[in-house]
C-alpha cells in the first residue's frame, strides 16, 4: 500500500467519518420518514424562515437543482410551503413540518452527540471543535478566492467594449 501523507490520511478519515455519520443519521431518521438532508433542510428553514430557495441552497451547500427536488417532496408531504414573490420563492414550515421537526430534532441531536460523547472527553471535544472550525474557515476562504479567480478569468476572456472589432470583408 502506498504511503500517503498525513494530511491525506486526515482528509480520508474526515470523509469516512462524515459518510458513516450520515448513514447512521439516515437510519436513525427513518423512524420519522426523513433523510439527513431533509432533516437539515427543515432545521435550516425553521431557523431562517421565510428563507429564499437560493439562500437555503447556499446554507445547505447544495445546488439549486438539488434543493428544488428535495423541496418538491417536502411540499408534497405537506411539511413546507413555497410562496412566490416576484422572482423569489420563500419557504416556510407548515404546522405539520413544525410538529415533525419538533419530534425529530431532539432525538437526532442526541444521536449526533452520542457519536462524540461516547468516545471523547470534554477536552478532546473542545480541541476537535477548534481544529474543525479552523479547517472549515480556511476552506471557506479558499472557496471565496477560487470564485474571485474564476470571475477574473471570465472577465479576461470577455472582449472589452473599447477593443476594435475586425470584420473580414474579403
Amino acid at each position: 500500500m502506498e504511503d500517503l501523507p498525513l494530511s491525506t490520511l486526515i482528509w480520508l478519515r474526515i470523509v469516512r467519518f462524515v459518510q458513516n455519520s450520515n448513514q447512521l443519521s439516515n437510519e436513525h431518521l427513518r423512524r420519522f420518514d426523513l433523510t439527513v438532508a431533509q432533516f437539515e433542510a427543515l432545521a435550516h428553514i425553521r431557523s431562517f424562515q421565510p428563507v429564499s430557495q437560493s439562500d437555503l441552497a447556499t446554507g445547505l451547500t447544495v445546488s439549486g437543482g438539488g434543493v428544488s427536488r428535495m423541496l418538491s417532496r417536502l411540499e408534497r408531504e405537506g411539511l413546507i410551503t413555497r410562496k412566490q414573490e416576484w422572482k423569489t420563492k420563500f419557504i416556510s414550515l407548515t404546522d405539520a413540518g413544525r410538529e415533525l421537526l419538533g419530534r425529530a430534532y431532539p432525538s437526532q441531536l442526541r444521536q449526533q452527540a452520542a457519536m462524540f460523547d461516547d468516545v471523547l472527553d470534554e477536552d478532546e471535544k473542545t480541541q476537535l471543535h477548534a481544529l474543525m472550525k479552523k479547517l472549515y474557515e480556511h476552506s471557506v476562504e479558499r472557496s471565496r478566492n477560487a470564485e474571485v479567480r474564476a470571475a477574473d478569468a471570465r472577465t479576461a476572456e470577455t472582449p472589452s467594449q473599447s477593443e476594435p472589432t475586425y470584420i473580414d470583408r474579403a
